[in-house]
């Protein structure tokens, strides 16, 4: 697990007034909370958090937190939540969890695809279903991805969730057998994408 380093001040003012104030100085308002740890309002460098975000996406983000004015030097954070406007642009808020890398808690990680598929070849297209799983584990035994090898489909075929074996250390929690990744016949993919381009032209 790589633990990225951003840093934070401690905010008094509390509401939407005091939010707006910090926005406008191009900061990002935050909170941080967790089972040991009273919680805490904080002040984030819009141009800091944004590159991180950008560089690493906002799934299964764990970072080191360096409070200014804080009782500790760091903390061990996940990326909790992020609200950001209605055009998906500039961060309202985040939230982070401090954690203890030894103890399991709940993360999404992002699903990657590897190995080439025979029914590919055939003609049939890959469709991740589950873009993200869920995973529950200790901080230090995080994937960056959960790779599903994909290298014995054919047409038709689909990996479920039971399929998925990441170790005796990490459990990806379900209460059905759902499905994570398939491969379509070539005829289901050109009837999606028709489908898909009808429903536009619709809109």
């Amino acid at each position: 697990m790589e633990l990225i380093d951003l840093k934070a001040e401690i905010r008094q003012g509390v509401g939407k007034t005091a939010s707006r104030a910090i926005r406008k100085s191009n900061a990002i308002p935050a909170i941080l909370y967790g089972p040991q740890t009273e919680p805490v309002l904080l002040s984030l460098a819009n141009y800091d958090f944004s590159e991180i975000i950008r560089k690493n996406g906002s799934t299964g983000l764990f970072l080191n937190l360096e409070v200014a004015g804080d009782s500790k030097p760091s903390r061990t954070v996940l990326l909790k939540d992020i609200q950001t406007d209605v055009f998906g642009i500039n961060y309202l808020h985040a939230d982070f969890q401090e954690v203890d890398i030894n103890v399991k808690v709940s993360v999404m990680v992002p699903v990657e695809a590897t190995g080439v598929a025979p029914g590919i070849k055939a003609g049939g297209l890959l469709q991740i279903i589950r873009r993200e799983l869920e995973l529950i584990c200790r901080p230090i035994d995080v994937p960056d991805s959960v790779c599903v090898d994909v290298s014995n489909l054919e047409i038709g075929d689909a990996i479920h969730v039971k399929d998925i074996d990441l170790g005796e250390n990490i459990q990806i929690p379900h209460e059905v057998n759902f499905t994570v990744i398939t491969l379509v016949p070539p005829s289901t993919s050109k009837a999606s994408s028709t489908e898909v381009a009808a429903g536009e032209a619709a809109e």
